[in-house]
Parts: structure tokens; sequence; C-alpha cells
């Protein structure tokens, strides 16, 4: 049964891994809206703001490149999502392994 479990597993892992190879162009970060006199709303332009190596950093984005840094973005967040399912999955795998070897 336990081995049965571990199949499932290494299943789901080969699927997510699969998925992960798939995502394309990625980049950490939110991207907002600005406007020079916010309270005319006139002025608009782009912010992109992450942290990356424990750094905090703002870019200024132009607004032909906004929709492909909304697509970076999502990507970004898929491939967040999948790591963290995988490393659940792993983790329970390792559980479901050590139970094997308890019992030999």
């Amino acid at each position: 049964m336990i081995e049965k479990k571990l199949a499932q597993i290494e299943a789901q892992i080969k699927i997510i891994k699969t998925k992960i190879m798939k995502i394309g162009e990625m980049r950490p970060g939110s991207l907002t809206e600005q406007y020079k006199d916010p309270v005319n709303h006139t002025g608009s332009y782009y912010q992109l703001s992450y942290t990356f190596e424990m750094k905090c950093r703002t870019e200024y984005i132009r607004k032909g490149c906004v929709r492909d840094i909304r697509r970076q973005i999502k990507n970004y967040k898929r491939y967040k999502r999948l790591n963290a399912e995988w490393i659940a999955l792993c983790i329970e795998h390792s559980k479901q392994k050590m139970k094997v070897m308890s019992k030999s």
C-alpha cells in the first residue's frame, strides 16, 4: 500500500516537473501604475517593485513593455505555486519512504 502511494507521489512530481519546464520567461514583483500628479491622475507611468537576493528593487517600465512584464509576473507566480506543491509532495514522499524503511 505504501509503495503504491509512493508511486502516485512520484507520478505527481513528474507532472509538476513537466509543467515547470514549460514555463517561459518569468520575474518576481508587482506592477503598479503611478501618476506624477495623483490628484488629477495625469502623467501615468508603470513601476515594478520586487525583492531579489534580499534586496528591494524598483524599476520603471515603459508602457509598451507592460503586457510582457505582466505575463512574466504571472509565470513567476505559477512557478512559485508549482514549486510549493513539489516541495509538499517531496516531504510526503520522504515520510512514506521512512515508513517503508522502518518496517524493513
